[in-house]
């Protein structure tokens, strides 16, 4: 599995790419209509990203924009964002309702996310203190020193592999408003090389107040997650709990089962797993009667399951490459 699709919406907009150069500007949707999408090409493109965003800032009314998606800029799988995001800082003031914000809506047929090169993404972060929704794609060279930032609700990192460092910086960021926290942990072989114990300040929730959905998904050590989050304080005022994409198996499940109750969640997402069909009986058994939807669609998990002559089984996450 990998991303195939742009997104089709941010901050409950339907997502609209902004015309290429040779395209006609004269009948575009309301400012504050759509989520404006600014895109480039990765490969030998005829305008770089940074062009499009003035032709962008000079067709549109940018006072009335609140959501922004940051599509390919060139050479992306070499060359960090870092004019990307000097040209949206800059030009900060003129985004006065801006709420969302997602950097490197980026698919596969222009850039795998593993190839995709990120920065230090927090200068979006301080520049709009006002966003209410911020996502990321990509983790190579991703960092994501800790910050304080009262008006965050959503955050979002999509990685093949998300570093520890960058882990470590959002664990220790202070976000009182933060709902909703979608971590992608990928895989030692693409820059993942988290440990369930860098996750610990997110589990305790202390600087989470009102966190309602945590994911913590696409992950290689999702059992190690899994047994952390079993005993997490944070676990008790979620509504969704997000374990899915990774490599989850009967160990993980059965730590989750004997820790604390789950029965106050409204959805427990485990889909992409390797779970065995006795263990997912017992997971729909406990939580499905108390009202928990119980996600456990396998989705290609079974293909990605490889035994080697000696019996060494591997698995895979979801999004890697």
């Amino acid at each position: 599995m990998t991303i195939n699709v742009h997104l089709h919406e941010l901050y409950r907009l339907p997502a609209y790419t902004f015309p290429g150069p040779d395209e006609p500007t004269d009948d575009l949707p309301d400012p504050d209509a759509v989520a404006w999408r600014i895109t480039s090409d990765v490969y030998d493109a005829d305008e770089e990203w940074t062009r499009a965003f003035a032709r962008f800032r000079a067709a549109v009314d940018t006072t009335r924009v609140r959501a922004l998606i940051v599509g390919a800029w060139q050479g992306a799988y070499e060359s960090a964002p870092l004019t990307v995001i000097e040209a949206l800082v800059a030009a900060r003031d003129r985004f006065p309702a801006l709420r969302a914000l997602f950097l490197g809506d980026i698919v596969m047929e222009e850039a795998e996310i593993s190839w995709i090169r990120q920065t230090d993404v927090t200068p979006l972060l301080t520049g709009f203190p006002d966003l209410a929704e911020f996502g990321v794609r990509g983790g190579c060279d991703l960092r994501f020193p800790a910050l304080r930032h009262t008006g965050l609700r959503r955050l979002t990192v999509e990685t093949g592999g998300l570093p520890a460092e960058a882990v470590r910086g959002i664990a220790a960021s202070d976000l009182p408003a933060l709902e909703h926290l979608d971590l992608w942990l990928g895989t030692p072989d693409y820059g993942g090389d988290a440990e369930a114990a860098d996750l610990e300040p997110i589990l305790t929730g202390e600087r989470l107040p009102r966190l309602r959905h945590l994911a913590l998904r696409n992950s290689e050590i999702q059992d190690a997650v899994a047994t952390a989050v079993a005993s997490a304080p944070v676990v008790a005022r979620l509504e969704v709990l997000d374990l899915s994409m990774g490599v989850l198996t009967d160990e993980g499940a059965a730590a989750l089962l004997a820790g604390q109750p789950l029965t106050h969640l409204k959805k427990l997402d485990l889909h992409h797993h390797y779970l065995s069909e006795a263990v997912q009986d017992r997971l729909r058994q406990c939580l499905e009667p108390a009202g928990v939807d119980v996600d456990l669609d396998r989705d290609d998990a079974d293909e990605d399951e490889d035994e080697d002559d000696d019996g060494t089984v591997w698995r895979y996450v979801a999004v890697g490459e």
